[in-house]
């Protein structure tokens, strides 16, 4: 009997998970290291719990296939359990969108193949839909050689999705640079696009993407865009000067309780109502570009069904190809339409530019 537990199930986006999973007849093992939190959803729930630390994880995972981990910051949390996974032989999957987390998979690749385990990050939002737009534009222009990508979402987010905004703008910006991670400054590079709602100006942002993409396509110069209004661009630049105030841990710290204080997350009919656009763009060393879009649920809801979609997946097929994954070259480039509320991807070859950069 195949087993997967859910580790952070306590966490806003980790108990959607395990109620959604309820719902549809799975029965995780629920599990984090607060036993007042965890518990108490186990018994409504009717599953089994475990309560633990992440450094006892080992002697933990005995019996569990599969772990979906979704307890953040995962810049922290990650690398722990990747190697617990690593070393009892367990797969790995998560729901971050945390650039280095996806780094350090790539770094323990051989140790997950030798081991015959799976590392995939990111089986949520933003990273499925932005992932599978840039596989497909992969294969539509394989002689890309830049590769753009953004989304466009609801307003209402998580706590832990606004303490890795703070915490990605804390380590300044980034882009990928002929191959490799470049840092670039904060509000340095801007862009007018057409995330699928009409053109907006859109700021660069330290992505998940600049490491999972190019693990996914090869593409050498990735970018990753979000909407901004101007004023907010332009504070974002003039923040630039804080960005060392930032990066102090305890200023961080107290950030992240604040967060955790007044942000509470969307509501049930946010989560069924909002809607998410998905663009990307690629371009080869003629200067001809193709461009995809895509509308998808709600990112919470999206992340739900993406997160089970990826369990359910790999329980059932469990000699897939050991090692780092992304979603797409795990999944393939169609997981993203195969996800309740996704509109058909789009590709097109537009003769306009689109987004030129500012």
């Amino acid at each position: 009997m195949t087993r997967w537990l859910l580790y952070g199930a306590n966490g806003y986006t980790g108990e959607l998970i395990a109620r959604e999973a309820r719902k549809r007849g799975l029965e995780p093992v629920l599990a984090g290291r607060n036993p007042t939190a965890v518990k108490p959803l186990a018994e409504d729930l009717g599953l089994e719990c475990r309560i633990f630390e992440l450094r006892d994880a080992d002697t933990q995972l005995s019996g569990i296939d599969v772990v979906l981990h979704c307890a953040g910051p995962f810049s922290v949390t990650a690398a722990p359990m990747i190697d617990a996974c690593v070393r009892t032989g367990t797969h790995y999957l998560d729901i971050t969108g945390e650039m280095d987390v996806f780094a350090y998979a790539r770094e323990i690749d051989g140790l997950a193949r030798a081991a015959g385990v799976v590392v995939c990050p990111g089986v949520g939002f933003d990273v499925i839909p932005t992932d599978c737009l840039a596989a497909a534009l992969h294969q539509a222009m394989p002689e890309a050689t830049g590769l753009r990508l953004g989304f466009d979402l609801p307003l209402a987010l998580s706590p832990g999705t606004v303490k890795t905004i703070l915490d990605g703008m804390a380590a300044g910006g980034r882009a990928r640079i002929d191959g490799r991670i470049t840092a670039t400054p904060l509000g340095g590079r801007t862009a007018r696009i057409d995330f699928g709602n009409g053109t907006k100006p859109a700021l660069a942002f330290p992505a998940a993407d600049l490491h999972g993409a190019h693990h996914s396509t090869a593409i050498p110069n990735i970018e990753v865009y979000i909407p901004m209004p101007f004023l907010l661009i332009r504070c974002t630049q003039i923040s630039r000067r804080f960005t060392g105030l930032l990066a102090r841990p305890g200023v961080r710290a107290a950030a992240h309780k604040l967060i955790d204080k007044t942000v509470k997350g969307p509501d049930a009919n946010q989560r069924a109502t909002g809607t998410a656009y998905v663009w990307g763009e690629t371009t080869d060393a003629a200067g001809r570009r193709a461009t995809a879009r895509i509308t998808t649920a709600n990112p919470y809801r999206l992340t739900i069904d993406g997160a089970l979609t990826a369990v359910t997946d790999l329980l059932a097929v469990p000699t897939t190809r050991p090692g780092a994954h992304t979603p797409a070259t795990l999944f393939g480039a169609d997981l993203i339409t195969r996800l309740p509320g996704s509109s058909p991807l789009t590709i097109t070859t537009p003769h306009a530019t689109e987004g030129t950069p500012q």
